[in-house]
């Protein structure tokens, strides 16, 4: 997979997501919602590989988790983050949410409020994470 199918991927997953809250199948726009913040970062980490260049083992392996706060140090976005996160509560508040996301929550039963609030907080088009995200993948 490169980095435009991981753009790709998320914005199909929060598409998804959006589909199943209209369908009322909470847990699964919970999952999908956070699935596409998961590819949005990879797609960020995919930006930083050259193609003519052998990836570090160690980095590699860093690559391969569902872990959001994890994969943001990953893609080199930690700081700049942790700044966006300071200078703009909204964004903050939409973390909170995101930031506890993972892939265990695919077995969960995840209650309507939640759903939304992870989705809301991913999507928000002024504070939400995604779209800090797309300005960096």
């Amino acid at each position: 997979m490169n980095r435009i199918d991981f753009q790709r991927l998320a914005n199909e997953r929060i598409a998804d997501a959006k589909a199943l809250l209209a369908a009322k199948r909470w847990a699964a726009a919970y999952y999908l919602a956070g699935y596409a913040v998961e590819c949005a970062l990879k797609a960020c980490i995919a930006k930083l590989m050259r193609s003519e260049e052998f990836p570090d083992k160690n980095f590699a392996e860093k690559c391969w988790t569902h872990n959001l706060p994890q994969l943001l140090g990953v893609a080199g976005l930690k700081a700049g983050f942790d700044s966006a996160l300071r200078a703009d509560p909204g964004l903050l508040e939409n973390w909170d949410f995101v930031k506890d996301w993972n892939e265990g929550s695919r077995y969960a039963h995840i209650p309507k409020d939640k759903a939304e609030d992870l989705f809301g907080a991913i999507t928000d088009k002024k504070h939400g994470v995604l779209a800090w995200l797309k300005l960096r993948w």
